[in-house]
């Protein structure tokens, strides 16, 4: 299976996104939603619930896992790929959101090769709203940097966004102050972006409220498409990962919250039933824990 994880609900945007894409794969997506939002956590306690949760989708078959969560992407990606993978799980790989999301700013097609691709000659303002920790970690800077160096970036941090998800509130009076609080100082920065990139899986959920602040000749990029569009392509070049895949169209929802609140939040956001289970992590083997 295709294993997609995220702290709450704004992965299934990223997981909407895949199997309109990818339609073909089986799907296991896990939220640890009991312990969301993961932005203002420390960076070992992200760490920490990442790999429990990588872990988890391991051993119930995965073989390849899309961090749909930009937190998790910035402050675990690195160390699961480079310490916990060749020491614990060589033939597994996971995947975050931050690369494919740069290429887009940064106006590269999907299929750019890291090390191989000359950078982006683009010139201008671009823009990311990501969680605090996401915004702290500068992971869209340092990647855009290689990628664009030409290109301005404007990094702003959009605090109780991601809650705001996850309790529902995608409009209203005070949805729009939060909004407004974030979106001003770069909307009236006086170097108006050219690109916005919504940095969390959550932010496409707020997606009308955020266009109705955004003025028309700003693009908004959702992080599900970008990463959809770009794992397809990722798949083509790893034909070998891609064989490993089951095609029994299989799609499983799993929460370490209240299964019952899950599904029919989830089933409010997507717009279909949703059936989600309840699963502890606890159960992970104990070397999961371990760099």
């Amino acid at each position: 299976m295709i294993g997609v994880f995220d702290s709450g609900f704004g992965g299934l945007t990223v997981l909407d996104s895949l199997v309109k894409a990818l339609p073909q794969y089986d799907y296991l997506f896990l939220a640890d939603s009991a312990r969301a939002p993961y932005g203002a956590r420390s960076l070992d306690v992200i760490y920490e619930f990442t790999l429990e949760s990588v872990e988890w989708l391991f051993d119930e078959g995965c073989t390849l896992v899309i961090l749909a969560c930009n937190t998790a992407s910035t402050r675990a990606l690195r160390n699961l790929q480079q310490l916990h993978l060749p020491k614990h799980r060589p033939d597994r790989r996971v995947l975050g959101v931050v690369r494919p999301s740069v290429e887009a700013l940064a106006g590269l097609p999907p299929g750019a090769v890291p090390g191989r691709t000359p950078p982006s000659s683009a010139t201008g303002v671009v823009a990311v709203l990501g969680t605090e920790s996401t915004i702290a970690s500068d992971s869209y800077g340092m990647e855009l940097r290689k990628l664009a160096p030409h290109l301005e970036l404007i990094q702003q941090a959009c605090p109780l966004w991601a809650a705001l998800v996850e309790a529902g509130e995608l409009d209203g009076p005070g949805t729009e102050w939060f909004l407004r609080r974030a979106l001003d100082p770069v909307l009236n920065s006086g170097r108006r972006p050219q690109r916005i990139l919504l940095g969390c899986t959550h932010y496409p959920l707020l997606l009308p409220a955020i266009r109705s602040l955004v003025p028309a000749g700003v693009e908004i990029l959702a992080q599900g498409e970008v990463v959809a569009s770009r794992l397809k392509n990722w798949l083509e070049r790893h034909p070998d990962q891609e064989a490993r895949l089951g095609r029994s169209a299989l799609r499983r929802f799993v929460t370490t919250d209240d299964a019952a609140w899950f599904s029919a939040r989830g089933e409010k956001l997507l717009g279909r039933p949703l059936a989600a289970e309840r699963i502890r992590l606890a159960a992970c083997r104990t070397r999961s824990l371990s760099r």
